[in-house]
């Protein structure tokens, strides 16, 4: 049973991929239209996951009455559906089709030239596409963090399709520190994605909607180690693809202080994020590492 087990999710992973692939040559109003009737249909029957993304808009917008709370849910499940199936396209279209749909605009300027950068990219559903925006117009070489998935169909599904334009290096998170480091002081930018919640073990608290929030300081970590400056990258998904708009780099960062430094993080983010909340990646549960005491929110 085991075996056969096994057989059918490898299987049901590969009839995935290829439906992402052939999902990639429809236009793009189509995949957005499946996206939207996807993630309405999780909103709908996905009750534990409605549930961390309903607490986690109570924390963080408290000012908003409970019906606005749920359309802000819906519209979150709706955008991370939408820019789950978009990854067809932009891991198997082609390359003019993703040129075409993905802008790359603001401070560009930042990411050109040989400095030292760490690239900020907070967990906007977009994220995919601001790889695949950036590493197709700046043929610097460039890396970041991954974490290896369980299932290595898909595994190796994403590694292909996060280096398809092969100027993106990806390091596993086993490998340590300084090879990563080294590779930021040799001019390759690293996009750091570290508004997540990894556990007490690699976060401090610090605020984030003035709640305090376990938050790992890799991001003054990295850019004090590798002598880098900070440069943020915000994607925003529009009726035509998305926008990905290249922030100018942190004055006075990174400090010798790193809990000062990732309370900053935290505050530019929110920023960030209340331009456009129903974009952010609130499925994640952001608040279920707690202070010593604290209630469990979820």
């Amino acid at each position: 049973m085991t075996a056969l087990r096994q057989l059918a999710g490898r299987l049901v992973t590969q009839l995935g991929i290829l439906f992402m692939r052939l999902l990639a040559m429809l236009p793009l109003r189509v995949v957005r239209a499946l996206g939207w009737l996807l993630g309405m249909a999780l909103y709908a029957l996905v009750g534990a996951r409605r549930r961390v993304v309903t607490t986690n808009l109570t924390l963080c917008f408290s000012e908003l009455l409970a019906p606005e709370i749920r359309g802000l849910a819906r519209r979150t499940f709706v955008y991370f559906a939408q820019a789950w199936l978009d990854r067809s396209w932009v891991w198997h279209a082609p390359q003019s089709w993703v040129l075409r749909r993905v802008a790359f605009t603001g401070a560009t300027h930042e990411l050109a030239g040989t400095e030292p950068t760490v690239v900020f990219v907070p967990h906007f559903v977009g994220m995919d596409a601001a790889w695949g925006g950036v590493t197709l117009r700046i043929p610097r070489p460039s890396t970041t963090i991954y974490t290896d998935q369980s299932n290595k169909l898909i595994d190796r599904w994403i590694l292909r399709g996060r280096s398809r334009w092969g100027n993106m290096r990806l390091f596993g998170r086993v490998e340590g520190v300084k090879p990563i480091v080294a590779a930021i002081r040799s001019g390759q930018p690293l996009y750091l994605l570290p508004d997540m919640d990894f556990g007490p073990q690699e976060s401090i608290f610090v605020p984030f909607f003035g709640i305090p929030t376990a938050t790992v300081p890799s991001l003054s970590r990295f850019a004090r180690l590798g002598r880098a400056k900070v440069v943020p990258v915000v994607v925003s998904m529009t009726p035509t693809g998305y926008e990905v708009v290249v922030l100018p780099a942190w004055d006075n960062f990174p400090t010798d202080d790193a809990a000062l430094d990732t309370a900053r993080m935290n505050r530019e983010l929110e920023s960030y994020i209340r331009s456009q909340p129903a974009q952010y990646f609130w499925v994640h549960k952001r608040f279920k590492t707690r202070p010593a005491g604290a209630p469990d929110v979820y």
